[in-house]
């Protein structure tokens, strides 16, 4: 059997596994793998379910935006469940609104710290030598200042706007990202399957993109997940801060900042948005956590 006969076969042999859907599947037998997505699940929902009702003029449960003064500061009840705040405004209504917000934050920021976090690490673990050296020396110099600083420093600058938070959060927290796919690549650069699609005469580009990427997906989803909840919360923090979203759009980071001034008066406006922030945080980081365990599982 001849060199190249050889490499395609263990090229061929690799690329019939599928390490997503064995971490998948190890991944749906962890104890709280189950209940963490379905607290997901319900929190994307509703956050899903209103900002389509929106697109169509149809604001449930109430418009988050309207004030009625004669509303001012109510506790839950039966016409608002969640209370409402200083301006009359419907708690829940907000609520409902800040969550699409602030997942979408989470999902996009991390979307674009990914594509930053896996790009660098790829280049740099698969072709090493200087490549690597300038690019790791760049990772370690950005990762000397604090992550929120640096946000809020540049949120400060930029503007607070959404799309600035995006955009900011997704362009600083990638280094860690890098880091970890570096590690990655550099490990699986030197399997059999990698130097047979060399042997092959593949090119880098092909090499990286469908015989070590996909075996290094599993610690990258986990770190996707992983990034999701610090994104959120650091979007509160902006919010709370006054840097997030501005008023009247709702998160759930500006209904605790507008309601710190009525915390004796009206808990309901700290205490539910705190919660939402709590819960799904929570949900994300055990999800993250089963999926770290599903990934060093080899059963």
């Amino acid at each position: 059997m001849t060199t190249e006969m050889l490499a395609s076969q263990l090229v061929e042999k690799r690329s019939q596994t599928s390490p997503g859907a064995r971490l998948l599947r190890r991944f749906l037998r962890m104890p709280l793998a189950g209940t963490s997505v379905a607290v997901i699940l319900i929190f994307v929902v509703l956050a899903g379910g209103t900002a389509l009702l929106s697109t169509f003029g149809y604001q449930w449960p109430c418009d988050p935006n309207m004030t009625r003064l004669e509303w001012k500061l109510l506790p839950p009840s039966p016409q608002h469940w969640l209370g409402t705040d200083n301006l009359g405004r419907d708690v829940l209504s907000r609520m409902l609104h800040g969550a699409s917000i602030s997942l979408t934050v989470g999902l996009i920021a991390v979307a674009v710290s990914l594509g930053i976090g896996v790009s660098i690490g790829a280049i740099s673990g698969y072709f090493g030598g200087i490549i690597d050296q300038i690019l790791m020396r760049s990772v370690d110099a950005l990762l000397c200042f604090p992550t929120f600083f640096l946000i809020l420093t540049a949120v400060a600058l930029l503007g607070p706007s959404l799309l600035n938070i995006v955009v900011v959060i997704g362009l600083v927290s990638w280094t860690g990202t890098a880091r970890l796919v570096r590690g990655e690549f550099l490990t699986l650069r030197e399997t059999e399957y990698v130097k047979g699609a060399r042997v092959l005469g593949q090119q880098s580009w092909r090499i990286i993109t469908r015989h070590i990427l996909p075996n290094a997906a599993a610690p990258i989803i986990v770190t996707a997940v992983i990034g999701i909840p610090d994104a959120i919360l650091t979007e509160a923090s902006l919010s709370f801060l006054g840097f997030g979203v501005q008023p009247p759009q709702a998160t759930w980071g500006n209904i605790i900042s507008d309601g710190k001034t009525y915390l004796l008066d009206a808990w309901w406006l700290i205490l539910f948005p705190g919660l939402a922030i709590l819960i799904a945080a929570f949900s994300l980081y055990q999800a993250g956590d089963a999926l770290r365990e599903a990934a060093g599982s080899r059963s």
